[in-house]
């Protein structure tokens, strides 16, 4: 989902069978939308007086009641109908307000700032894998060869309640921003994505990992969504 004129930027991937997972994204999106678009008076404030620790707090509460709205909603319409049980999806945000970004995270989509060349992550991955290499239990090779890859500890909708990292970045004209799924990014290096973005249309930059992702072998939906600071 892109809205411009609101700099709000959202990608989930849903979980569970019978479509479920497409309902758990769509109704997601929907809520954390429209929940950010009620809090327009605190973008506001944030964009037109200076940054202080409160505004900072209130624009990422913001986003994080925005997407546990979105973890309600969704798990009661789970528990309301049999065949929706287990749904669930993950959900990445990003939010362009002035000089600032800020990002709310659940799950294993990513978040990569494209800046002087470089892909930087700006999410962390609330997957099993992920939690082991950070924790010590394996390294980094092993975790490549886990039968566990897809394990999310985090996601929206499976619970009433779900932990949700927030963050406030700066952000440069020229910055630009990809959202995607695991379906991209679990098939393509980070080193990989910063060439197609440096020059020429996003779009274009986009549908070329989309393509790498698939000649890999690609078995997933891919969702990518990206964004560049303009003057």
């Amino acid at each position: 989902m892109c809205d411009d004129d609101l700099g709000l930027y959202i990608v989930a991937d849903g979980m569970g069978g019978h479509a479920a997972g497409e309902v758990a994204a769509r109704e997601s999106v929907e809520v954390v939308h429209d929940m950010v678009v009620r809090g327009r008076d605190i973008i506001d404030s944030f964009r037109e007086h200076q940054v202080t620790r409160e505004s900072s707090r209130a624009i990422c509460r913001l986003l994080e009641s925005a997407v546990q709205s979105a973890t309600y909603m969704v798990y009661g319409m789970a528990e309301q109908k049999p065949n929706y049980q287990g749904m669930g999806t993950t959900v990445s945000v990003l939010l362009l307000v002035g000089a600032y970004g800020i990002t709310a995270q659940v799950g294993d989509t990513r978040i990569y700032c494209i800046r002087k060349g470089d892909a930087i992550q700006l999410t962390e991955d609330h997957t099993l894998i992920n939690w082991q290499i950070r924790e010590g239990v394996i390294t980094p090779e092993e975790a490549a060869r886990s039968p566990h890859k897809n394990v999310i500890t985090r996601a929206v909708g499976n619970k009433d309640y779900v932990q949700v990292d927030t963050q406030i970045i700066s952000v440069k004209v020229g910055d630009r921003f990809l959202i995607c799924s695991d379906g991209l990014h679990g098939y393509v290096e980070r080193s990989e994505i910063a060439p197609l973005f440096v020059e020429g249309d996003l779009a274009k930059a986009c549908q070329s990992l989309v393509d790498l992702a698939n000649q890999r072998g690609g078995k997933d939906n891919i969702t990518a969504v990206s964004v560049e600071i303009s003057d």
